[in-house]
């Protein structure tokens, strides 16, 4: 059987990016491993656009849930560093939803996207046999703005300097706590099953991408961001050095760590750096401008660090740990899949 999460690059490479349908000029950023949006010219303005599966879990409680999903879609859109604005949505929904669940997982999608200043601009809503929790559905959200703000991976340079928000195992500290509260408590007390809860509301970099594109982007500021979901830090590091065409250097122990995912990564036997990670900015910086990323990133209380650079490709894709230094290894599999589902099978 197939691996469960994303294809493998190698697939993507072979057999989806040669064929893309037909060619046309105000496309200047197409599908590509390491960047969470495609990209058209249109006149003055630019427009990124990211889809995405409809991710609801109704043990995680339909409000919540429905946060989630929608952050998922606008944390993609804004890595472009281009306001929120136009959500198109498709629910393929499972027979026993009610229309109590609807209205209150509709309810807190119109009013994410209020917040964000976008529109739902067109969709599909249906009850249908065989449509089943989680992926109920896809979505296109889309960013616009000015055609010179935009940041992307092409833009980076040998010099840029790395800047993570929260650090590892976000995302799969966050679900295993919505999933699992009492035995992470029973394993390792109270005051841990209480910060891996509060991990849940970090899971989108809606807030911190706009913060660091307002410092500037391009030779202003910010030349790339990616949202670290599947195969974590390490993994989007490797796709972002990929996309821009050039090696890096990530020192480990100078990456920010948000409370509770240690030890919450340890009971569930999953390492962290490898492991999904949905509201884990990854942010490329001109050398002048990452301290302004990083002062504004911690003034508004989001946990930041620069903790590396980019290299030249020929220095390859490295990581310092206890002063060795080592190649870093795109993981491949991403250990939280395997993991989640041992943990569902397991009674208690």
């Amino acid at each position: 059987m197939a691996n469960l999460g994303k294809i493998t690059d190698d697939f993507f490479q072979r057999v989806i990016r040669p064929k893309l349908g037909a060619k046309r000029p105000e496309v200047v950023v197409g599908p590509q491993q390491g960047i969470d949006v495609g990209i058209i010219e249109l006149g003055e303005y630019a427009m990124a656009m990211t889809a995405d599966p409809v991710f609801i879990v109704p043990e995680y409680g339909f409000e919540r849930s429905a946060w989630f999903a929608v952050h998922i879609l606008a944390s993609d859109a804004v890595t472009s560093g281009l306001p929120p604005a136009y959500l198109s949505i498709d629910l393929n929904l499972p027979p026993e939803i009610t229309d109590g669940d609807l209205e209150l997982m509709w309810n807190v999608i119109h009013e994410e996207c209020r917040k964000m200043g976008a529109a739902v601009v067109t969709g599909h809503t249906g009850r249908y046999a065989n449509c089943a929790y989680p992926m109920v559905g896809g979505a296109t959200f889309m960013a616009v703005g000015a055609r010179d703000a935009y940041c992307s991976p092409k833009f980076c340079r040998p010099g840029d300097q790395i800047v993570i928000t929260k650090g590892p195992a976000v995302e799969a500290t966050g679900i295993f706590a919505a999933m699992f509260p009492e035995r992470i408590e029973a394993a390792c007390g109270a005051s841990i099953r209480q910060e891996a809860e509060k991990v849940f509301y970090q899971m989108s970099i809606v807030e911190e991408a706009r913060i660091a594109a307002a410092v500037g982007t391009r030779d202003h500021g910010v030349t790339a961001m990616h949202d670290a979901t599947e195969y974590g830090i390490w993994g989007g590091l490797h796709e972002l050095a990929k996309a821009a065409g050039l090696g890096l250097v990530v020192h480990r122990d100078q990456i920010v760590r948000t409370p509770g995912v240690e030890e919450v990564c340890r009971l569930f036997g999953i390492e962290p750096f490898s492991s999904i990670s949905e509201g884990t900015m990854i942010a490329i910086v001109r050398p002048h401008a990452s301290a302004e990323v990083l002062r504004r990133l911690r003034d508004h209380g989001i946990r930041a660090s620069i903790c590396g650079e980019m290299t030249y490709a020929a220095e390859g894709i490295r990581v310092v740990e206890g002063g060795l230094t080592r190649p870093l290894e795109h993981p491949g599999i991403d250990p939280f899949w395997e993991a989640f589902y041992n943990a569902l099978k397991k009674p208690g």
